[in-house]
């Protein structure tokens, strides 16, 4: 009877205790155990997911280029002090911009999208959606409407109030970079070897300029052969259209077969050795572990999907700013108190 007793009693405080942070979890408004959620803008803007779809499809259907572009800027904003719409913010008086660094400058685009579906969501409902949380969800918006998995997106991300052109520059891999280079860089965000693979795989859309790759194509080893890990006729094929000088901007698809979809054959390419950038085919030459991931996701694109989708999650959880920590940016290129 005591027993039956102390088990009502101690089931009662359990009960106590977890019903409000249950009600946190759906209604979102216990800052003090604020964390990301699905559910964040059910209540305070319901139809923000709805508004950020239609600009994506509407943004495609001008330029199916854009899809890459919205994706890559998810990627390069997490991978400087987090996930916080860093990256949008235009240079000011006390913020040097990040689209400034070698990785971002000439290349970056689709801030001209973000700032239209900003602009719907503060007519929608003002000051609630963050630039961050716009981020994260036109990632998984451009990769669905290229024929690729969709996801959950946790949301409740607040923006920064600065940005860090050094943080641009010093982490995040460049065209020519190592492995190890790479491995490295995505460690310190906390993502390891298999989210790396995985997540270059959204190269699998998109474009890079000649000056990315030019140096595979030209005199790599001193020798005035083209990289031995490039398939030969591959190179030939790119040398018609990116010489040993001049075209520097001229774009190439990352997936010459496929290159606005979103699948698999970007695995399949990296077998064939023809990946484009080094930092691509360099998950083919240079790690046996990853040489075996590569070949499971060209052979199996399910397999591809769903580790994508757990990575782009995890990525997305990079560092974000939560509760009352940074600010809902009213613009996305500036700071509230420069608007």
């Amino acid at each position: 009877m005591v027993k039956s007793m102390v088990c009502i009693v101690l089931a009662q405080f359990l009960l106590a205790a977890l019903l409000p942070l249950s009600m946190c979890y759906r209604t979102h408004e216990c800052t003090s155990a604020a964390s990301l959620s699905p559910w964040f803008y059910d209540n305070s803007c319901p139809k923000a997911q709805a508004i950020v779809q239609v600009f994506v499809a509407k943004a495609y259907s001008i330029d199916p280029r854009m899809a890459a572009s919205l994706l890559r800027l998810h990627f390069h904003d997490c991978f400087v002090n987090g996930c916080d719409a860093s990256v949008l913010l235009d240079s000011s008086g006390t913020i040097e911009s990040e689209k400034r660094s070698t990785s971002n400058r000439d290349s970056a685009r689709g801030f001209e999208v973000i700032d239209e579906i900003k602009s719907a969501l503060e007519y929608e409902c003002p000051e609630t959606v963050s630039c961050a949380d716009i981020l994260a969800l036109v990632a998984r918006d451009s990769v669905a409407i290229c024929g690729g998995p969709t996801w959950e997106v946790y949301l409740g991300r607040r923006d920064a109030r600065e940005a860090s052109l050094s943080g641009s520059m010093e982490n995040i891999p460049f065209p020519d970079s190592t492995l190890q280079t790479i491995v490295n860089m995505f460690n310190l965000q906390g993502l390891d070897l298999t989210d790396l693979v995985a997540l270059l795989g959204s190269h699998t859309i998109g474009n890079s300029r000649c000056l990315n790759f030019r140096q595979r194509l030209y005199n790599h080893s001193g020798n005035n052969d083209p990289d031995q890990t490039l398939n030969q006729n591959y190179a030939y094929m790119l040398q018609q259209g990116c010489p040993i000088s001049g075209e520097d901007q001229k774009l190439f698809n990352l997936d010459y077969v496929t290159p606005t979809k979103f699948d698999n054959y970007y695995f399949k390419n990296l077998v064939d050795f023809r990946g484009l950038l080094n930092s691509d085919e360099v998950l083919f030459t240079q790690s046996s572990e990853s040489m075996e991931m590569v070949k499971l996701y060209a052979e199996n694109d399910e397999a591809f999907f769903e580790q994508f989708t757990k990575s782009i999650v995890k990525m997305g959880n990079i560092s974000p700013l939560l509760g009352t920590d940074g600010e809902i940016r009213r613009t996305c290129r500036r700071v509230n108190h420069d608007v």
